[in-house]
């Protein structure tokens, strides 16, 4: 599916009976902005990049946009399910204009020449064995900065697993944050902004997934099949013959 994109006009989209429902549950709606140049931006904006606008474009892609709610915050993006998600999405973080950072491996950000690379783009090292602690820095690193927004991938890997791993959500319930929930839709060849929830409305890990659920309306990722559910992830049991093994973490 493709479209024209008017920077300067307001874009229509069609809303199901559960995207209003979006709404009533705390998200905020999209509010769109032209991003090419222009008028005064929040901090976590810059003007976006008609190279990157015109590749997407190009592509099929419908862009949905809106200026990210403040100067700090988190994005999550559903679904990863291919190597194409992170070109798409770098090209619409570059054509948009949104300055945001990411985790990313330790051993690819401390890499003497792709290091540099990644943390132009703006890659976040994460030790996987310190992954715990990774929360709290990130927490503490972001309520103290004038400018800080992280995105990430929740599922975590391109491959089917039971629910969203929850890193994102306790750095949320830590910064109490707003909450942009971003799209790659295959199926209807759209990607970014499809609502914010400007904070938690409780602890209840399985009230706030089904609003995050609520605003992602269906997407569908490269391979559906591969798409996780919108759903807190559940650790595998381990078996007593594992968890006897010699090399078993205790």
């Amino acid at each position: 599916m493709t479209s024209t994109f008017d920077p300067h006009q307001t874009p229509q989209s069609s809303r199901s009976p559960q995207s209003a429902r979006s709404d009533q549950s705390g998200a905020s709606p999209r509010a769109p902005v032209s991003n090419t140049g222009g008028g005064t931006k929040p901090p976590s904006q810059r003007p976006g990049s008609r190279l990157a606008r015109w590749v997407l474009q190009l592509a099929g892609w419908k862009l949905l946009e809106a200026d990210l709610p403040g100067a700090r915050g988190i994005v999550v993006v559903y679904p990863h399910t291919s190597n194409w998600d992170f070109i798409v999405g770098i090209c619409y973080k570059w054509a948009v204009g949104w300055q945001v950072r990411f985790w990313a491996k330790s051993t690819l950000v401390e890499a003497p020449v792709i290091g540099a690379w990644m943390r132009w783009l703006g890659a976040v090292a994460v030790h996987r064995n310190n992954a715990t602690g990774m929360v709290g820095s990130t927490a503490a690193d972001m309520l103290a900065s004038d400018e800080f927004w992280l995105v990430l991938a929740p599922e975590g890997t391109r491959s089917y697993v039971n629910g969203w791993r929850m890193g994102f959500y306790h750095l949320w319930q830590a910064t109490q944050v707003p909450l942009v929930v971003a799209v790659i839709d295959y199926a209807n060849k759209e990607v970014g902004y499809k609502g914010c929830l400007s904070q938690p409305s409780s602890t209840d890990a399985d009230l706030e997934f089904a609003r995050i659920a609520a605003i992602v309306d269906g997407a569908q990722g490269h391979r559906p099949a591969l798409q996780s559910p919108i759903k807190p992830y559940v650790r595998p049991a381990v078996s007593n013959d594992a968890a006897n093994a010699p090399n078993a973490p205790h």
